[in-house]
């Protein structure tokens, strides 16, 4: 399960993601927070990890509770803020009432939530008429294919069906002195879009931002490494 993952790597991931301008984040934050409608009642983080995201909420005028399954991230969390409200929890089994928030936010977590349906019906039912559920995950295509080889015109291939299941992934990591070994779910376009229109959602935006994040072989400013949309509750 990927909270077990996330649990032995804790220490490693904040590390990564608390080093300026190291990882994408610091390039796709912002193209993520133009999506937020501005903060207006109650703003829900599901897939928390060790804050960061939740404290540019909180910069950003949100009033925001936190939630994740795995207890060592959120210690680092809480460890450097103390303003949000955090809670280990189930993001298939969130314990809030029924419309108890105006935003949901699953910044590149949604794709590691075990049962991803049920986390979006959950997300459903905790927003407000009305309310905003805003996601970012890795891309489709990204996490259904690789490169050739390392050079920087390899061709990009998807071996085997693309639309299906959701699949396991494992990519271990080394930049800059620092090691992470990401592994999580990944799951198709039609995984995702299907189950915002089983719980009720409507999406209103969508992005794929240019530029992708060049490692040191080149690549990954040819085909887009992200998707963020919004989709607002209709039903």
């Amino acid at each position: 399960m990927s909270r077990d993952h996330w649990e032995k790597h804790a220490g490693e991931w904040a590390a990564w993601a608390r080093t300026p301008d190291f990882d994408a984040y610091w390039q796709y934050a912002p193209a993520f927070f133009e999506l937020l409608a501005p903060p207006r009642g109650r703003t829900l983080e599901v897939g928390c990890g060790e804050g960061r995201v939740t404290r540019d909420l909180l910069q950003r005028g949100h009033h925001v509770t936190a939630v994740d399954a795995t207890a060592a991230l959120l210690k680092l969390a809480r460890d450097a803020d103390t303003t949000a409200g955090y809670l280990r929890c189930d993001a298939a089994a969130l314990p809030f009432s029924n419309e108890s928030f105006d935003l949901v936010v699953f910044y590149n977590s949604l794709m590691d939530i075990d049962d991803m349906e049920a986390g979006v019906r959950e997300a459903a039912r905790v927003l407000t008429p009305g309310g905003r559920m805003c996601a970012c995950v890795t891309h489709p295509i990204a996490d259904a294919g690789k490169f050739e080889s390392r050079e920087p015109d390899a061709r990009f291939v998807i071996e085997g069906e693309y639309l299906g299941g959701r699949r396991w992934l494992q990519l271990p990591v080394e930049r800059g002195g620092l090691t992470m070994n990401f592994s999580g779910w990944a799951y198709p376009l039609e995984s995702y879009f299907g189950a915002l229109e089983r719980a009720g959602f409507a999406v209103e935006a969508l992005r794929e931002p240019a530029g992708g994040e060049a490692d040191d072989r080149g690549h990954w400013h040819r085909i887009p490494m992200f998707l963020m949309w919004r989709a607002v509750k209709t039903a």
